[in-house]
């Protein structure tokens, strides 16, 4: 057998992974171990991780991958100083040092960092560099159904690209084109991210989620002064309303300006119109670019099939656009699409192109519903809730199901822990905090009493795979909760002409379908479908509520607080239901209800992570 280590790591979303013989053995982000959301530090919790789930040491993997080249990356650091010279010098100077101390000699950097997790592992000729977008469309491609398919990746930047287009053909995959920095989707939405006042690398989705709120009033401003978009999506940004190339923040004096308004500060001014109005305009734009790029790649290949990777194939609303316009037949976007998931695709890169081995396809596709980290023995769980001092009873399967089900019906909050922990950004089933979308209130309770995060912030269904077309318009599965579509008009509730004049977060609390709690306010919803195969608990208890209900649909949103990373363990899990206000708590075969906990275990959890 053959095992080839993935590593992402010193960016953000730091990552391990490992295939073994071509296919996904196990993966997992470093934020899940050290409890820092988006990690950039070497990921050596999720090394031992992988390493310790295939019951490997690492001297007997057979090669690592680093999922991109650092010499590439310095060459443009390097250029761009001196086209913007003398602009840049401040970054220069802060980039610098690390770069000659540590980034340049990453071989050397990794070797060592390997070192101590396994004092056995000497061959430095093991360690290997992918490209960072030739990593982004390997994860794309190579795990997904499609025998042929047209691959585009677009993020913030790699090395020199910020976004391409390839072909993947049985195990071949070429990138055909490139268009490079600093002309980036990802830095532009990224600047708007930053220009609103939510963090850059990790706010870009609450940007998403507001747009609806807001009119694209600003949509021409863009196009005519920030971004010169072509006819085919390719386009050029006006480099002088932004500092991300010179200066340490995303944009300038001159932005600013050209909106009449200087950057929100998050923790000091409100939202308002303006900035509801600035989101939906950036969001338009960057829908546009996406649907001109797929459209024109159509035109000119022919082919059927699109895979999607990099930060920009998180934007689900932009995702479910280009679906709805029927360019290609079937899309497949990898559910772990930002840097973590360049750990599987460096992998499966050398597997394939320097390897030359032949691909096996999973018609369904190979990410086995991105369950690919650690997971818990139900010993395990139960030893550790009896040393944190937790009250449960062990209850079968079965009654697992049909004692959450009531609870949800009864408009209580359900923290819900089985199986393997996912990968990538989503919760799917696993680590999932759940509740009854039938409820007017539980969009409300959940964000500001458990999540504690802004009210606006939507949730997304997760609904049986079989019943999709029954509740929203949507034909493609969506398992990894990356597309968007509308409720069904016969689920909906139509506005009155007073609920129509409101602006704003006044829109938040009109109740416009029998699935509130899951409906934006632009009757839209981030779908997550689930089946019986992929995840087989879930799937009975989405059931177990239909057969209850009717509905087959829950309210599906990641456990954890805002600004901390999903839960991983079962001590992370009992923090997080202790220091919030969840009702309920299932892990394996153990259930608690909160009203049963000792008072002396609750916590504060709303002030002890950074607003994200």
């Amino acid at each position: 057998m053959s095992y080839i280590l993935g590593i992402s790591a010193f960016y953000h979303d730091s990552a391990a992974s490992l295939i073994r013989d071509g296919k996904i053995v196990a993966a997992a982000q470093e934020e899940r171990f050290t409890r820092i959301k988006h990690d950039s530090s070497f990921p050596i919790n999720a090394i031992n991780f992988v390493l310790k789930y295939s019951r490997l040491k690492l001297s007997e993997v057979d090669q690592i991958v680093f999922y991109e080249k650092p010499f590439l990356k310095f060459e443009r650091l390097l250029e761009t100083y001196v086209a913007f010279a003398p602009r840049g010098f401040i970054q220069f100077t802060k980039a610098m040092p690390s770069w000659l101390r540590d980034k340049l000699f990453q071989k050397k950097q990794i070797f060592e960092y390997l070192k101590t997790i396994d004092n056995n592992y000497k061959d430095e000729k093991k360690i290997f560099f992918s490209e960072h977008h030739l990593s982004h469309a390997a994860s794309a491609f190579y795990p997904s159904p499609f025998d042929e398919a047209l691959v585009l990746t677009a993020d913030g930047v790699g090395e020199w690209a910020t976004t391409t287009a390839a072909i993947g053909k049985n195990n071949k995959l070429e990138i055909l084109k490139e268009l490079h920095f600093p002309h980036s989707l990802g830095l532009l939405y990224s600047a708007f991210t930053y220009y609103i006042g939510f963090k850059v690398n990790s706010g870009e989705y609450k940007l998403m989620g507001l747009a609806p709120y807001g009119e694209p009033k600003y949509t021409n401003i863009i196009k005519d002064n920030l971004v010169d978009i072509k006819q085919d999506g390719t386009f050029n940004l006006d480099q002088k309303y932004f500092d991300y190339t010179t200066g340490l923040k995303m944009t300038n004096a001159k932005f600013n300006t050209l909106f009449g308004m200087k950057e929100r500060e998050s923790n000091k001014e409100d939202l308002t119109q303006f900035h509801m109005d600035i989101a939906a305009s950036i969001q338009q734009v960057t829908e546009e670019i996406m649907i001109k790029l797929t459209k024109s790649l159509s035109e000119e290949y022919k082919i059927k099939n699109l895979c999607l990777a990099g930060g920009v194939a998180l934007n689900c609303v932009a995702n479910g656009k280009i679906l709805k316009k029927g360019y290609f037949d079937n899309i497949w976007i990898q559910p772990a699409a930002g840097d973590a998931g360049c750990s599987i695709g460096a992998s499966l890169a050398f597997w394939h192109l320097h390897l030359k081995k032949e691909r096996i396809i999973n018609k369904n596709d190979d990410m086995q519903g991105s369950f690919l980290g650690p997971e818990y023995e139900q010993s395990e769980i139960e030893e550790e809730l009896n040393k944190l001092g937790a009250k449960f009873k062990i209850i079968g399967e079965d009654e697992i199901y049909n004692e959450t089900v009531k609870c949800l019906m009864n408009e209580q909050s359900v923290g819900w822990f089985q199986g393997r922990m996912e990968f990538g950004p989503r919760a799917l089933g696993c680590r999932s905090i759940l509740g009854d979308p039938r409820s007017e209130n539980m969009q409300k309770n959940l964000n500001l009493k458990i999540k504690y995060r802004e009210s606006f912030r939507p949730f997304a269904p997760a609904i049986l795979e079989n019943k999709l077309s029954d509740w929203f318009d949507l034909k493609e599965k969506s398992p990894y909760m990356l597309l968007v579509a509308k409720v069904l008009e016969e689920k909906s509730i139509k506005m009155t002409d007073q609920e129509n004049q409101l602006f704003g977060i006044e829109k938040l609390n009109i109740k416009r379908s029998a699935i509130p709690s899951v409906t934006h306010v632009d009757y839209s919803a981030r779908i997550q479908t689930v089946n019986s195969a992929t995840n087989h608990k879930f799937y009975n208890l989405i059931k177990k509520f239909e057969e209850n209900t009717g509905c087959p649909i829950l309210v599906n949103t990641s456990f954890n607080v805002r600004g901390e990373p999903i839960v991983n363990s079962p001590i992370d899990a009992f923090k997080c239901f202790m220091g919030t206000n969840l009702d309920i708590l299932v892990i394996g075969n153990c259930f608690l209800k909160k009203i049963d906990q000792s008072s002396s275990l609750l916590k504060s959890y709303k002030d002890k992570f950074e607003l994200d």
